[in-house]
């Protein structure tokens, strides 16, 4: 089933990579192994302030300077979309392949990581995920353009509440086809 729908991601980094990205560079694909959609080019869709609080973060680790947000215009392609039934069921079948391959090689099965409940390094998730769109491509041909996820993150709202501070939507584009173009957000001086 193919997903020719069109979001509006957000993008955290640094001011000197947005300025390449807006004058035409391409995005650096994550292929860190606790990247929790596996590899792509991560955006927080529909979330520019959460995409600035994260390129916040990656600046009190050093690794951001100046903490910014790039806009960009996304066209899901073909979508392994998590947020649909039929693709977390298909991810759990497709799991009890790979832990029998993993087994059977004697190979140790990585785990989800980092403070509870969160556990924001998803080396699991993302080793699954890398193999089965990997395996799928080869296997079956069946190339994923991007892979999309809801999470839970964060503490709750208010006492009692089931909604937390950081739920968020993220996309992880594979394919660099479907990013249609970059842009600068309308309230640019918030983002920057």
């Amino acid at each position: 089933m193919r997903h020719d729908r069109t979001v509006i991601g957000y993008h955290g980094c640094d001011a000197s990579v947005a300025e390449r990205l807006l004058a035409g560079d391409a995005f650096k694909p994550s292929d860190n192994d606790f990247d929790w959609l596996g590899r792509g080019v991560y955006f927080w869709e529909y979330g520019a302030d959460r995409a600035l609080r994260f390129a916040q973060e990656q600046q009190a680790r050093g690794k951001v300077r100046v903490p910014v947000v790039v806009g960009a215009v996304l066209q899901l392609g073909r979508c392994f979309d998590l947020l649909d039934t039929r693709f977390t069921r298909d991810l759990a079948a497709d799991y009890s392949s790979w832990e029998a391959i993993m087994r059977d090689a004697g190979a140790p099965l990585p785990t989800n990581a980092g403070a509870a409940p969160d556990h924001k390094l998803r080396r699991l998730d993302c080793a699954v995920l890398n193999w089965v769109l990997d395996t799928r491509a080869v296997g079956a041909r069946i190339s994923y353009d991007s892979v999309r996820g809801g999470f839970t993150e964060g503490t709750a709202v208010f006492l009692g509440s089931g909604i937390q501070t950081e739920t968020h939507v993220q996309v992880a584009i594979r394919n660099h086809e479907c990013i249609l173009g970059v842009f600068r957000p309308t309230h640019a001086e918030r983002f920057r």
